[in-house]
């Protein structure tokens, strides 16, 4: 098994299309094709856990968080960063990150969270845009059924619950190929008229090369014309926070107790109690202030979070109860997540869980 093979299973996972454009994610140190000796999976990558990846004979580590996210200059061991990179490259051990496509996965790090919490009813809090694409082409009349067939098992004309989607239009299809051309209907110099079927189907963003690939390899026409158009639609299978419902409603600090068990938090920082019940929970792991705004306006009775500042504790307004949890605490049981979804998926070969403890911040 080589890196690459590892990869390809994680963005199954998690493609690497969804991740934010101001990430930093994929294959961030190593060689892809390294055969691979171990697999360690961590929240972060620090010194330690490149030190235990060496002791462990792991020459992958995957990380949540990308340990290069800002560019590096120099590599002179001036800061954590510059040399965990550089320890790493000494040991020939490659780093993978997954951290925002993990975030916007619908089996990633919220739906972690709403599961330690026994939540039901799950949605995503903020679906994403722009993740949606639509491939219009045209084919030959009697090659319809076969291209749509074959587009389908791409993963194309998926919507929702339903699958093998598409929209047919029958019109005449017009071309003249210069003496360059190689036409497999018509002949060179001569305008030609075909029986078309104008095809249109929507599919996933990450999809793309495979559906493009297909296209070409399954349509008969030497140029194949084709569209592909990026819409607004928001697609409710992907994107950031994530929204559900306790079984039996709680009042606040019964509430923010079982949170704090749940969760292994040794504080939660939190607004004004509302006197009201908690039953509607949105959560969002790792910085979610910018999700307030719509954490309230799904009706959420509460809000799950981390990196909360001073003033963002006054957008609750009375209107929903606010628990910053802490960064690593929200974000805790990913590399569990990890190991498991890795270990279904690679069933000869030992996945091992860090037991580094790599958050930073401490209580007193």
């Amino acid at each position: 098994m080589i890196v690459q093979d590892v990869i390809n299973h994680l963005e199954e996972l998690a493609p690497l299309a969804y991740a934010e454009d101001f990430d930093n994610v994929g294959l961030l140190v190593g060689d892809k094709n390294t055969k691979i000796t171990g697999i360690l999976v961590t929240l972060d990558t620090l010194e330690a856990v490149v030190d235990e990846a060496i002791s462990k004979n792991c020459n992958l580590i995957v990380s949540f968080h990308p340990i290069i996210f800002k560019g590096i200059k120099k590599l002179s061991g001036k800061n954590y960063v510059e040399r965990v990179v550089m320890k790493a490259i000494k040991n020939e051990i490659a780093i993978y990150s997954i951290h925002t496509a993990l975030d916007n996965a619908p089996n990633g790090v919220n739906y972690m969270i709403c599961n330690q919490l026994k939540l039901k009813n799950k949605h995503i809090l903020i679906p994403k845009s722009e993740t949606i694409k639509k491939l219009t082409t045209y084919v030959p009349k009697n090659e319809a059924e076969a291209l749509r067939t074959v587009l389908f098992k791409t993963g194309a004309g998926s919507i929702g619950n339903y699958t093998d989607c598409s929209f047919n239009v029958e019109g005449i299809g017009t071309y003249n190929g210069n003496e360059n051309s190689n036409a497999t209907k018509g002949r060179k110099g001569a305008i030609h008229k075909e029986e078309e079927i104008k095809i249109t189907v929507t599919y996933s963003k990450h999809l793309e090369s495979k559906v493009l690939d297909t296209l070409f390899k399954n349509h008969s026409y030497e140029e194949v014309a084709y569209e592909i158009t990026t819409l607004e639609n928001k697609n409710q299978n992907i994107g950031m926070g994530m929204v559900g419902e306790l079984e039996e409603p709680m009042n606040e600090s019964s509430f923010l107790s079982y949170l704090k068990i749940k969760m292994n938090t040794e504080c939660i920082r939190h607004s004004d109690f509302l006197e009201k019940k908690i039953k509607k929970i949105a959560v969002l792991g790792g910085s979610g202030s910018f999700a307030i705004q719509a954490a309230k306006a799904a009706g959420a009775d509460a809000f799950i979070t981390a990196d909360l500042k001073y003033h963002d504790f006054f957008t609750a307004e009375n209107s929903i109860l606010l628990a910053d949890i802490g960064h690593y605490e929200s974000e805790q049981f990913t590399k569990n997540l990890l190991v498991a979804y890795l270990t279904k998926k690679i069933t000869n070969f030992a996945i091992i869980l860090s037991n580094t403890n790599t958050n930073p911040v401490k209580y007193f």
